[in-house]
């Protein structure tokens, strides 16, 4: 699944990215910078070009994929860099992985996935409709798909392991897990990046009606870093604001293209039987990486 990278040692792969090791090997780097110039606190994180739905990791991946989220993180990561410190060291990477991979401070990941969310749908529509709450968020009556709420609330989840499911917990299962300190300052973090976000997007005529943060502690320093990706179309629910109408599922820049394709009844595919997804069609893959580089363009005014 992941490549051989001259001067680095594999460590780790996740559904999208891949985690690697420096060695000391500064001719194996071509024209990036001599490894020695980074400590052993340091990795190479490369987002590759796979996709993956129902957790599972599909065939085959979206071309360009794996650069377009390194390009949009690194934009999102200079907007909120007055909020949070992020854990980007470098872009000047090994040849192979040019343009999709980050030179990145080694950080203890809290086990949480902060999750904010402005509208209801997807799962916090289902423990909604269950519960009249979301992860112990009560939220008035009435509300349907896509409706959006008063105010972004603080939805975590569990992380989950590549196969297994993220599950939605509540705000006590984090101070649980974290403690009451950690607890209170990831939610804050998470919603103060969502509204600025939020704001950013509404702009250029996106709503973001949700995302998911990851962030851990420097080890030096013990201090909150914003790691992984950021507000990208795997991490984040984006929706053309000029379509929007409450009630209804809304058109998004995201994998919505595969998962409805995988649950139609074109695919043949039965998810809940257990066998391997098929493979997507060239159209399914043209279509989905063209609402990537759409996101991509209208969020930084940048052409891919």
């Amino acid at each position: 699944m992941a490549l051989t990278i001259p001067g680095a040692t594999h460590l780790h792969s996740g559904k999208v990215r891949d985690l690697y090791a420096y060695s000391s090997d500064p001719g194996a780097w071509g024209t990036a910078p001599d490894p020695g110039a980074w400590g052993a606190d340091h990795l190479l994180m490369v987002a590759s070009d796979r996709i993956s739905a129902y957790d599972f990791v599909l065939e085959p991946g979206i071309p360009d994929k794996g650069e377009i989220l390194t390009r949009m993180s690194l934009w999102w990561f200079d907007q909120l860099a007055d909020l949070v410190p992020n854990h980007v060291v470098s872009t000047e990477v090994p040849d192979v992985v040019s343009g999709r991979a980050l030179v990145v401070q080694k950080l203890d990941m809290f086990p949480v996935e902060c999750v904010a969310r402005g509208y209801l749908t997807g799962s916090g529509l289902i423990d909604y409709r269950a519960t009249g709450e979301v992860c112990g968020v009560p939220l008035p009556d009435g509300l349907v798909e896509s409706s959006r709420l008063a105010e972004p609330i603080f939805t975590p989840a569990t992380k989950a392991d590549l196969g297994e499911h993220d599950e939605n917990v509540d705000f006590e299962h984090v101070v649980r897990t974290i403690g009451a300190d950690d607890a209170e300052a990831l939610r804050a973090l998470t919603l103060q990046v969502y509204i600025r976000a939020d704001e950013i997007a509404r702009e250029r005529g996106i709503i973001l009606a949700d995302t998911k943060l990851e962030f851990g502690r420097l080890r030096s320093t013990g201090q909150i870093v914003l790691g992984d990706e950021v507000l990208t179309p795997d991490s984040s629910r984006f929706w053309p604001a000029d379509a929007y109408a409450e009630g209804q599922v809304q058109e998004s820049f995201d994998k919505q293209i595969v998962r409805n394709w995988l649950t139609s009844e074109v695919s043949g595919w039965d998810r809940h039987a257990g066998e391997p997804p098929p493979t997507l069609p060239p159209e399914i893959v043209d279509r989905t990486r063209a609402r990537y580089v759409r996101a991509y363009e209208l969020l930084t005014g940048e052409t891919f």
